[in-house]
């Protein structure tokens, strides 16, 4: 059991985590006001989720050599305040600029740049809390990320149902004093110490070593497949599937988010950390089967059921493969967790975005994609089934690398019992 000032730093960490679901989360929600407020296009709605997550990768990857040379203290601050401010220059900027949508870019990048901290701050320092249980604390930890989700998108879709969809900024300066408040959290507790310098892994030993190279890919496909669907549920439902918003927000998106928190929780309270690749290899697999059946399904109901089991099976992907890098290289520091962090970020990233050009290039180009529905699809339909029939390769991916992983601890625990 962890000391009170420990649990402090712990709960502080929850918050964080649910700011990060908070600010990634708020804004593809809007991504059909925007839209249509603004003009927008599907790739540039998608491409603000790729300019978030490449903010984040950077940060990351600056991180990679900073995070274990400097105190941990002033960066999480420094997180929470940028994540607080990004919201009101994403919520105020776009009225006074005559290009609106660079204001929304604004943002975008502001809170990127707190929500990349906190991705590569909170892990490590939880992983540093003393405990006799490291993967089922990370899954609680991680737990939090669609705590905050499933909490947003009820509130947001709750007040854009009772307000209209103008009133959007105003929603989002009243989300931003979590952060705010998130702040002064970090400000009054004390970190607890990482791994010291000598005893350190160096990120240059750990990309020599074949094992976290493969969790470095494995986290790729994880964040292309989890953020992918996550991002593009709200938008599906709605002109993919053909419900009304608030069907959209309140049982589509928020479904997606009750699964990931029911997966992430069972595993921390219930799950072995030796089942855990043979649980991610089936929740990549299966993910891959939710994606299809998102995408192919005539019945939109159907459709709708997957994308909350879709939440379910992705659960474990991300923390599941931190939990692997921080059990397998226990003496790794922050950095380790920066890259795995920037790996993840960069398919969070691209797939997105990718799914937003598909979803605009498809309509013209994959007219069979209709045909084999056996039924003529609107254009915005066709375009977002035809973005998530290709997310389903990310997840197939990723149950192979699992899979060789799992085949590779195996023969190391045999030649250690040797």
């Amino acid at each position: 059991m962890a000391s009170h000032p420990h649990r402090l730093v712990v709960r502080c960490c929850y918050i964080g985590m649910f700011v990060q679901a908070m600010v990634i989360n708020l804004a593809p929600l809007l991504f059909i006001p925007l839209k249509d407020q603004y003009g927008l296009t599907f790739e540039q709605v998608g491409r603000l989720v790729f300019i978030n997550f490449m903010t984040q990768m950077l940060v990351d990857l600056a991180c990679c050599g900073l995070a274990d040379r400097v105190s941990l203290k002033p960066l999480t601050v420094a997180a929470n305040l940028l994540a607080g401010i990004g919201l009101w220059v994403f919520a105020l900027t776009p009225a006074v600029m005559s290009r609106p949508y660079d204001g929304l870019v604004i943002g975008t990048v502001v809170f990127s740049v707190g929500c990349g901290l906190l991705e590569v701050l909170l892990s490590p320092i939880v992983n540093a809390v003393p405990s006799a249980r490291k993967a089922r604390d990370m899954a609680l930890l991680h737990a939090w990320y669609p705590i905050g989700k499933v909490v947003v998108i009820l509130v947001t879709g709750l007040l854009l149902y009772g307000l209209g969809a103008s009133s959007w900024r105003w929603i989002m300066l009243a989300w931003s004093v979590v952060p705010f408040l998130n702040t002064v959290g970090f400000l009054m507790v004390e970190l607890p110490p990482l791994v010291s310098g000598g005893q350190r892994h160096t990120l240059r030993r750990l990309m020599r070593a074949p094992a976290y190279l493969l969790l470095v890919l494995a986290i790729g496909l994880a964040g292309a497949t989890e953020v992918t669907v996550a991002q593009w549920t709200s938008a599906f439902v709605q002109r993919g599937l053909g419900f009304a918003k608030v069907v959209a927000d309140l049982v589509g998106f928020s479904l997606f988010g009750v699964g990931m928190i029911v997966g992430r929780l069972w595993f921390g309270f219930k799950g072995e950390s030796d089942a855990l690749p043979r649980n991610m290899a089936w929740g990549a697999a299966l993910s891959a089967v939710m994606c299809l059946v998102m995408a192919l399904s005539p019945w939109p109901v159907l459709s709708l059921a997957a994308c909350g089991l879709a939440g379910l099976f992705v659960s474990l992907l991300w923390p599941g493969t931190v939990s692997l890098a921080a059990a397998r290289f226990p003496l790794a520091g922050a950095s380790m967790f920066a890259m795995l962090a920037a790996a993840g970020d960069t398919g969070a990233g691209f797939m997105p975005w990718g799914v937003g050009a598909i979803a605009d290039w498809a309509p013209a180009h994959v007219a069979w994609l209709g045909a084999v529905l056996g039924r003529g699809l609107p254009p915005d339909q066709l375009g977002l089934r035809a973005g998530l029939l290709a997310t389903a390769v990310c997840p197939v991916m990723m149950a192979l690398l699992v899979a060789v992983y799992a085949r590779l601890r195996a023969d190391r625990r045999n030649e250690n019992a040797g």
